[in-house]
């Protein structure tokens, strides 16, 4: 019995560790295309091909949605515009690994919050140490002092995911499977249209990043919120919180691997204090 017990876990840590890595390095692949398509036009290549792929296998039906489900939705499609925009245009100006962990203040301040507890008011804290140490380690990229705008738009990524956690509950209570995710990608696609099309212009139609955003949509979203998805069945709150608060350190993994990136210790110091503050805060979240 232990032993099928431990089986039972293991395929949704498996998952959760492979969706983790797979967002990361769809990120740092992403990076690589900012020179062709720009930060918009990149971004609506992923929100664009997500949406195509989350509706062929959801299929959503969206004529049978009462007005509160359109509004989840809709909610929940501003905020995945949002933090995606800001999260890739704090990526031309800040390393992968710096952008992922400062973003991270988002959903563990949205915890802590929920929390109202002092304890989870302290891990905050000890993120926020973690992120002053990123700023001023050699060799996380930042070693001429953090871009202020780079900054500023993983901050507003950070609001964006939290936005994206609360709505996303919403969308989840409101509507089976994921049918409301399906919707909502497609509205943050039809957002950023516009902005990506006036930015990129014909380039979005090139076969090479025609096939490169494919591959970014299927890394960034498609593959890590399937396996999200099947393994919350399955895994203990506690456990989920702790393994998805490992994104930093993937990112520092991928941006190194990718992109170059190389992390010296001081900065590797501060993503390990941001993945310890983010696993104490979230396994005891409510959000």
């Amino acid at each position: 019995m232990a032993d099928d017990s431990r089986t039972h876990t293991v395929g949704p840590v498996v998952a959760v560790l492979t969706a983790v890595l797979s967002m990361q390095f769809g990120a740092a692949f992403a990076a690589t295309l900012f020179d062709r398509a720009g930060a918009l036009g990149t971004v609506t290549l992923r929100l664009l091909f997500a949406a195509v792929i989350l509706c062929a296998f959801t299929r959503p039906r969206p004529w049978t949605w009462t007005p509160e489900q359109w509004r989840a939705v809709v909610t929940l499609g501003a905020s995945l515009a949002l933090m995606n925009t800001a999260f890739y245009g704090a990526l031309t100006r800040l390393p992968l690994a710096a952008t992922v962990t400062i973003e991270f203040l988002g959903p563990l301040g949205l915890a802590a919050i929920l929390s109202r507890r002092m304890r989870d008011a302290l891990w905050v804290v000890l993120a926020l140490g973690g992120v002053v140490l990123l700023g001023v380690g050699d060799g996380a990229g930042l070693s001429t002092g953090p871009d202020p705008l780079g900054v500023a738009f993983a901050l507003v990524a950070a609001s964006g995911w939290a936005w994206y956690i609360v709505a996303g509950s919403r969308v989840a209570t409101t509507l089976p499977g994921s049918a409301g995710l399906a919707g909502a990608t497609t509205i943050a696609a039809v957002v950023v249209l516009p902005f990506g099309a006036a930015t990129a212009g014909t380039e979005l139609l090139r076969p090479d990043l025609v096939l490169a955003g494919l591959a970014v949509a299927l890394l960034s979203s498609a593959i890590p919120y399937t396996l999200e998805i099947r393994a919350l069945r399955d895994l203990p709150k506690k456990v989920f919180a702790i393994l998805i608060a490992l994104e930093p350190a993937a990112a520092a993994l991928a941006g190194a691997l990718v992109l170059g990136q190389v992390v010296e210790p001081l900065a590797l110091a501060g993503i390990a204090l941001v993945v310890v503050a983010g696993a104490g805060a979230l396994q005891h979240s409510r959000a």
